[in-house]
């Protein structure tokens, strides 16, 4: 059992037409660290982890667990993707009382416009609808962050509410998987 419910993890790697959806590697190390320390990264999570702190803090091979894959480009790390099961205590949920599996990603930024995050997310929706049918998946972001808005659209999330915390507007929406009609 994970954090993700009755499902075999890691599972094989998801191969996209540009991009690999695997679990983390040594070769990553210096990727996560870059990510997890950019201040363009970090504008809509609370901000950037300090550089050398961080350093300290990675092991060499950067943890796994289940529900996090890095998003690889031509072998090198550009990003991540994580489905996690959301704290049943958060007040915002799509069913009360659930924990539902919710959707998160940063990429570095010389991977920003080229549309990976896409690519890689659809990826992963795709696979949480064949290992947990029938799951919604719900995502957060900031109504600011107006690149992650776009994306949360072009995957066909829809709008469940708005809400405030951490000092700005978020905005909480919904994925179902699409089941053909009878």
């Amino acid at each position: 059992m994970t954090e993700l419910g009755l499902v075999a993890w890691p599972p094989a790697p998801i191969k996209t037409e540009r991009l690999v959806l695997r679990e983390p590697e040594a070769r990553d190390r210096s990727a996560v660290i870059e990510l997890f320390t950019s201040p363009e990264v970090g504008t809509y999570i609370g901000g950037p982890r300090q550089r050398d702190e961080f350093e300290r803090a990675v092991p060499d091979t950067p943890k796994r667990r289940p529900g996090l894959f890095v998003t690889g480009l031509d072998g090198a790390m550009i990003g991540i993707v994580t489905l996690e099961r959301r704290d049943p205590q958060h007040p915002v949920h799509v069913r009360s009382g659930a924990s539902e599996v919710e959707l998160g990603y940063m990429f570095l930024p010389q991977a920003w416009g080229h549309g990976y995050a896409a690519e890689a997310c659809s990826a992963a929706l795709d696979w949480c609808a064949g290992a947990l049918p029938g799951e919604p998946v719900v995502l957060t972001t900031q109504t600011a962050n107006e690149r992650s808005m776009r994306l949360a659209a072009k995957l066909g999330f829809t709008e469940v509410q708005r809400y405030e915390e951490w000092g700005a507007e978020q905005w909480f929406g919904m994925w179902s998987p699409v089941t053909p009609s009878d």
